[in-house]
């Protein structure tokens, strides 16, 4: 994938887990959308359903959650110690750990779509989603 080559060469140390992607959405949602009951997550589409495509961020756009949205979520983010993070996208299993990646910017990740970092903890995130513009990038932290 390109934005590997993007990580190395910024001396990221990358780690491919080709297969962690349901894992590391699962883990997304109990740290993030663990407030929502059954009914709520079904009713803003985090997941697949009756045709729809379900999303995660749908937890920012349904203002379900608070966070930081444009500009002030790419801040926020860049300035966010990043010793350890997990990268994964919405529709892919394929997955990244990234290591050393205090250096690691949004605009990193801008031709990214549906793309979700996370720390070790699950403490804080970062999404940039498939409308740009419209909806993101976003950035939250659990306790918020």
């Amino acid at each position: 994938m390109e934005i590997t080559n993007i990580f190395k060469n910024k001396n990221i140390k990358v780690t491919e887990i080709p297969k962690w992607g349901t894992f590391l959405r699962k883990q997304w949602e109990d740290n993030f959308a663990n407030h929502l009951s059954f009914e709520e997550k079904k009713n803003i589409y985090l997941w697949n359903s009756g045709g729809f495509c379900g999303y995660l961020w749908h937890l920012f756009s349904y203002e379900k959650k608070d966070n930081l949205q444009g500009q002030e979520a790419e801040k926020a983010f860049n300035n966010e110690q990043k010793d350890f993070c997990y990268v994964f996208w919405q529709h892919t299993d394929y997955a990244l750990i990234l290591e050393n990646a205090d250096i690691l910017k949004a605009s990193d990740l801008e031709d990214e779509c549906d793309i979700y970092v996370v720390d070790k903890e699950f403490n804080w995130t970062y999404v940039n989603t498939h409308e740009s513009g419209l909806c993101g990038p976003y950035f939250s932290r659990k306790d918020s």
